[in-house]
């Protein structure tokens, strides 16, 4: 079967691969000049299965009111007149409810095992390199106040099978010894010794390379105008190009998936969250993390890559803007120096900011349509390259008609019907 993929991210290219494997003869079109151009360019590093958790969380609300007011606010919203980020914002606040929480965390979290398996599996059959490491996740608190309620989030991760646990500030600092210069900042941390870090950028584009080396057809520098559909099927994607035809089309544009399926009358519900980061040379080895840390306060991750340091997050409610805000990349340098302050070079740091297309409940959206052709693996977040590989299999499990590994409960768009 033909099949045709828009996007060329990770989640497009991963979902080539799999799709590839399962026997289809795939291409793969986006607008960009070469895969992860856009928002799988320079993410937090993290393939964070163990530290899936919505955004969506109890007390969030209460948080989201008062960061609104706090110069280094994880989150930031610009009040538009826009229906769809009034829907979101409406959604993800239903969902902050514990009931909905502890599903939606269950959920993500199945699907993070999985997809984790699948990396490993990748990586080692692959012979990939990305700067990758097995270092674990160190979720930090600045006080006391945030291990509460500690005891039913273990609860979850070990129904889950996720190993994790509490450490105090001298077990941080045995795993973390450049922690040591800011004991005075630390209450604790949660740890995720399960979890890795990369460069989602490398990973991408080698698995690109191995991709097109197998038969898959990658078309750049096209641009995606639209879906033609007649019944209940999609006979074909309009671009600058001309009109490209397969058997069946998945939907891997983040983002900009929405807007592609509004016409059909599918309404997705995912919208563009954008976050920052930043890439500076590490000037001190024994100053710098040996993997990941989380500032749990600020929602910032901070990942060794090598011989860099990246710095990332704030989630900015600003629709597709992709202007570069002096303020954000304050934030996530201050961060930077609260926890490393001798690390790296910040002054001779790269900036990026991307569009995280994020569901207003947590879990991507991956399968079917009502359109019996057309398949979406998108709505992943913070979480895309996390989620990638487990996503992709799923989908072309789905897609080929085979039975899946996994429940896909949850995880499809049946969910908001």
């Amino acid at each position: 079967m033909k099949v045709l993929i828009v996007g060329a991210g990770v989640i497009g290219v991963t979902s080539a691969w799999y799709l590839q494997r399962a026997g289809h003869d795939v291409t793969v079109v986006d607008r960009q000049q070469g895969p992860a151009l856009e928002t799988s360019f320079a993410n937090a590093g993290m393939v964070s299965w163990g530290y899936a958790t919505p955004w969506a969380a109890p007390g969030v609300p209460l948080k989201a009111l008062r960061w609104q007011f706090e110069r280094d606010a994880p989150l930031v919203m610009h009040w538009r007149a826009d229906p769809a980020q009034w829907r979101f914002v409406g959604a993800m606040l239903r969902n902050c409810a514990a009931d909905r929480y502890a599903v939606n965390k269950a959920r993500l979290l199945r699907l993070g095992r999985y997809s984790y398996t699948a990396i490993v599996e990748l990586r080692e059959s692959l012979g990939l390199r990305y700067d990758e490491g097995s270092g674990g996740t160190l979720e930090l608190f600045r006080d006391a106040s945030q291990l509460e309620g500690m005891d039913r989030e273990l609860e979850l991760l070990a129904q889950a099978g996720i190993p994790a646990r509490l450490l105090s500030t001298d077990e941080c600092l045995e795993v973390e010894p450049g922690l040591a210069r800011v004991r005075e900042r630390l209450a604790g941390a949660l740890s995720f010794p399960g979890d890795e870090i990369g460069d989602c950028r490398k990973f991408t584009e080698s698995l690109a390379a191995h991709c097109a080396a197998a038969g898959v057809t990658f078309r750049y520098g096209v641009d995606v105008a639209g879906l033609q559909a007649a019944g209940a099927r999609v006979e074909g994607v309009e671009t600058d190009q001309g009109t490209l035809t397969a058997d069946a089309y998945v939907l891997a544009a983040g983002s900009y998936t929405p807007g592609l399926l509004a016409p059909l009358g599918i309404r997705l519900p995912v919208f563009p969250v954008k976050g920052y980061s930043l890439t500076a040379p590490i000037v001190d080895p024994e100053a710098a993390p040996v993997s990941t840390m989380i500032d749990e306060a600020r929602k910032v991750a901070i990942t060794r890559l090598g011989d860099r340091l990246r710095v990332a997050g704030i989630a900015e409610l600003a629709g597709f803007d992709m202007s570069l805000s002096e303020t954000r990349y304050g934030v996530i340098e201050r961060v930077a120096r609260d926890w490393f302050p001798d690390a790296a070079d910040l002054s001779q740091a790269e900036y990026w900011c991307g569009l995280r297309p994020m569901t207003p409940d947590g879990p991507p959206v991956v399968g079917p349509t009502r359109y019996g052709n057309l398949f979406l693996n998108n709505g992943h977040g913070t979480l895309g390259w996390t989620l990638s590989c487990g996503s992709s299999r799923l989908l072309a499990d789905l897609v080929s008609g085979r039975e899946t590994e996994i429940d896909p409960e949850g995880l499809t768009l049946e969910r908001y019907a």
